[in-house]
């Protein structure tokens, strides 16, 4: 269960797992964790001898400076916390896979030993490394002329997203997301999620994604995705403004 509208979750349910999978920016909601939050969850890890899971393959996306874009920006977290991103969502790479851990040192077992020890034994021992295509393809990412496309590609996204959120705040929608994620997420006010999504493809041609596909807490929402191409989402709002215009 998440706090109403900031969608952080209630970490009391979790208080007796050994790890806490954490998403921030989160899929679907496009909800960001602040500072405040994301020390929240580093003091209720260490204080319950859990490992947390901290996916940032949204970070890029964060524009509000309160939201960390990495759990290491709060203290503590080098104690119980495991990072992981990927340029799938800033280049492009989602087929090719190409990505990253980080495993502190300072993460230890409860018996005192080293987490990234054993870390890099499932690593030697299970997976040979990416490929040398999606390796050079990182490479060039990281290069001058690469990172600054990576943050026009974002910004484009990013455009994309507030333009979908306008759209339905326009139609009298209740939306969340949008600022620091590439997501919509619409409150269609409690209606059956997969309802929504047949209505949406069926008036609109419209494919969306029924929150009740996260789990039975989405179910009441639908979530957009700012991935496409502009002339094909400016189509996308005159449709939508014409079908669902209250």
């Amino acid at each position: 269960a998440c706090r109403a509208t900031t969608f952080f979750p209630n970490l009391e349910a979790a208080k007796d797992a050994d790890i806490i999978f954490f998403c921030s920016p989160n899929n679907p909601t496009g909800a960001a964790a602040t500072r405040a939050q994301c020390k929240e969850l580093v003091d209720f890890a260490n204080k319950n001898g859990q490992i947390v899971i901290y996916d940032a393959a949204y970070a890029f996306y964060i524009e509000n400076p309160d939201c960390p874009k990495t759990i290491y920006e709060i203290e503590g977290s080098e104690t119980c916390c495991i990072e992981s991103c990927s340029f799938s969502k800033y280049a492009g790479f989602t087929g090719l896979r190409l990505g990253w851990t980080v495993v502190p040192e300072a993460l230890k077992f409860a018996d005192g030993s080293s987490v990234r020890f054993d870390w890099n034994r499932c690593m030697c021992t299970a997976f040979n490394g990416a490929s040398n295509v999606a390796q050079g393809g990182g490479l060039a990412a990281l290069s001058d002329e690469g990172w600054k496309s990576m943050q026009e590609t974002v910004g484009f996204y990013k455009e994309n997203a507030k333009m979908l959120k306008k759209t339905f705040e326009e139609l009298g929608f209740k939306v969340y997301g949008a600022v620091d994620a590439p997501y919509v997420w619409v409150d269609f006010d409690g209606r059956d999620s997969w309802e929504v999504f047949t209505e949406i493809l069926t008036k609109t041609d419209i494919v969306t994604t029924p929150g009740a596909g996260f789990g039975p807490t989405g179910d009441g929402f639908v979530r957009m995705s700012a991935f496409c191409h502009r002339d094909n989402l400016e189509t996308a709002i005159e449709r939508l403004k014409k079908e669902f215009a209250k």
